[in-house]
């Protein structure tokens, strides 16, 4: 980076302790001499699991002088258990140390406001660099350099084995299942995830007939990364949602076959095509999938959007959302979603497990509407959920029934929902025709699905990697009502005018690329509304003031920031160009002698 401030890093605590170092914990001074990157992340977010295999290649190329330190900072409640941190851990291949900081302590001592967020410690136990969001390695990768050949030549640079030290597999037919769909003989596929195949299952749901995939990451033949939902086609084929590969795959029981048929294998970005053949079209972490109006729709967890795929002409294209983080409803092209991660078809409704609103929502076609295109013509609702940062475990009427990050829904023979509540480990129903939720199961381990099975549900246990038979109960289980708002402290803000910088400094070798046109964009936005008099809407400029309303007391500031950078040697002709991206939402609260200004580190350091 151009600018490397002399700040001293804080020292890494955290209540749960620390994972994959055998046991020892570690300090700064044990690192010192090694080039650290801390990685403020938690399980439930997708740009997090993004970041994760963002840096699996610079951790392999620079294993001898740099650490990655996972710094767990959770949102929801569930993601401050231990169990669930050592859960996540193996469930998605982290290979380095984690600390486990459930009360956000080290989240506070290094000002984040953001999952993820990155910050690189040089090998003097000094603060370098900081950024926010996804798509960040190719700038990161570069300080990496940078630092090695500058430390190595002051001999400040300590080189050998790190502190990692891997855990013990564990032997079991499924390792955190994802998703399953029940085949026409009866027998289950199970996306076994962590294990990168899929698996079938006998009738009874546990002993295995066959293992479909390798076991190793890849997009071949007989290869899958991290794949979760599945859905039965009418051709009696089984989609499969490939999620680290950012594809869709087609498996053929009878035969065995497996083809990709969308998705190329990379990572959509802001200002990719949103439509077209689909075998030329980035996705992002397609998450589960639902065969409805003669298209597989996809759940595109990564980007915050519905997508359809057509197998008649093989074209993919968003259906609905902006990839703005955040519950809103109405047209499908202006509706929000926050990580959709369950889809299921149900009649003349789409129904959708919105995981980070903690909310049960569909899609369906407007009395008038005209569907000429995937998504013209249909609305967005919300039948259960409030927004990104109230969730718990509470029954009743569905505008203040609580749901905690669910990842699965189910389409019941009476018109009901079933939700795999997940953080709630518990299986609740939606009731369109009463209005009501209720909670049908409790004690499951972390459930991601569930399949119908004559007159049973079979649950998918993910965290007790196994799949579970319950009879579908004709009452509901009484529960302790419990709501939850996230641990994150409110930032304290005056009233009035509030000056909100972004903060954004190309990478070295880097600039903003500005030959077509500006190369950032700024959206604004709250919750509620009402929080803003002015200032809300997008703009190319990464500073604004924002009016505060009279009368409002707290609320939450949505922030979403996009800038690219591009190669600046002129003798390049065509330079390669970065996209930096992310989205905040900052908790704040309007108190006398609070802050004027609010900073926002999407790369780089905050001088202010």
């Amino acid at each position: 980076m151009a600018s490397r401030a002399r700040v001293r890093a804080p020292e890494l605590v955290g209540k749960g302790g620390w994972l994959n170092t055998g046991g020892n914990d570690l300090t700064l001074s044990d690192l010192r001499g090694r080039i650290v990157i801390l990685d403020f992340w938690t399980f439930c977010c997708v740009n997090c699991l993004h970041v994760l295999d963002e840096l699996r290649e610079l951790e392999e190329r620079h294993r001898d002088s740099v650490v990655i330190i996972g710094v767990h900072s959770p949102k929801f409640v569930h993601e401050a258990e231990h169990q669930a941190v050592v859960d996540a851990v193996e469930r998605y291949g982290v290979e380095h140390p984690v600390l486990d900081d459930p009360e956000l302590a080290t989240w506070k001592q290094y000002a984040v406001r953001a999952w993820p967020t990155l910050v690189v410690i040089d090998p003097e136990g000094y603060v370098v660099a900081q950024h926010a969001g996804e798509g960040h390695a190719h700038a990161i990768g570069q300080l990496v350099e940078e630092l090695i050949a500058e430390h190595t030549a002051k001999g400040t640079l300590r080189r050998g084995d790190g502190p990692y030290v891997p855990p013990e597999p564990v032997a079991t037919d499924l390792r955190f299942p994802g998703k399953a769909v029940r085949l026409p003989g009866g027998t289950f596929l199970v996306s076994d995830t962590t294990r990168h195949q899929l698996v079938e299952l006998a009738a009874d749901g546990e002993q295995v007939l066959r293992r479909i995939g390798t076991g190793e990451r890849g997009l071949g033949p007989d290869t899958f990364n991290e794949p979760q939902g599945l859905a039965l086609l009418p051709d009696g084929t089984v989609a499969v949602a490939d999620t680290v590969n950012h594809a869709i795959r087609l498996f053929d029981p009878a035969t065995g076959a497996l083809e990709t048929v969308a998705g190329t294998g990379k990572q959509w970005w802001q200002g990719s095509p949103t439509a077209g053949p689909a075998r030329e079209v980035d996705l992002s972490s397609p998450w589960d999938l639902a065969w409805w109006q003669d298209r597989l729709w996809i759940a595109m967890a990564g980007v915050h959007q519905i997508w359809t795929y057509d197998p008649a002409d093989g074209t993919v294209a968003v259906a609905a959302g902006t990839t703005n983080e955040g519950l809103v409803d109405g047209p499908a092209a202006q509706a929000w979603f926050a990580q959709p991660s369950g889809l299921a078809a149900a009649g003349d409704r789409l129904w959708i497990a919105d995981s980070e609103t903690s909310a049960v929502r569909w899609i369906e076609r407007e009395a008038d509407g005209d569907a000429d295109a995937p998504g013209d013509g249909y609305v967005v609702r919300t039948a259960v959920g409030t927004g990104l940062f109230d969730f718990g475990h509470r029954d009743g009427a569905a505008e203040q029934a609580l749901l905690q990050h669910p990842l699965g829904v189910t389409a019941l023979p009476d018109g009901s929902v079933a939700v795999a509540d997940t953080y709630n480990h518990a299986l609740r129903r939606y009731d369109p025709a009463s209005g009501e939720v209720t909670t049908l199961a409790t004690d499951l381990r972390e459930p991601s699905a569930a399949v119908l099975a004559d007159d049973d549900i079979v649950v998918v246990e993910s965290a007790r990697h196994r799949l579970t038979r319950l009879r579908l109960p004709e009452e509901a289980v009484r529960v302790e009502s419990v709501a939850h708002r996230t641990q994150r402290v409110a930032t304290d803000i005056a009233g009035g005018t509030l000056r909100l910088d972004v903060v954004f400094q190309a990478p070295a070798g880097q600039k903003l690329d500005t030959r077509y046109g500006p190369s950032t964009r700024l959206l604004v936005s709250a919750t509620p509304p009402e929080l803003l008099a002015d200032g809300a809407g997008a703009g190319t400029d990464l500073a604004r003031d924002l009016l505060l309303a009279d009368g409002v007391a707290e609320g939450v500031l949505h922030v979403s920031a996009m800038a690219a950078s591009c190669d600046d040697d002129p003798d390049i002709e065509y330079p390669a160009c970065h996209v930096h991206q992310q989205d905040w939402g900052v908790p704040v609260r309007v108190t006398e002698g609070g802050a004027a200004r609010l900073g926002l580190v999407l790369a780089g350091l905050d001088a202010e």
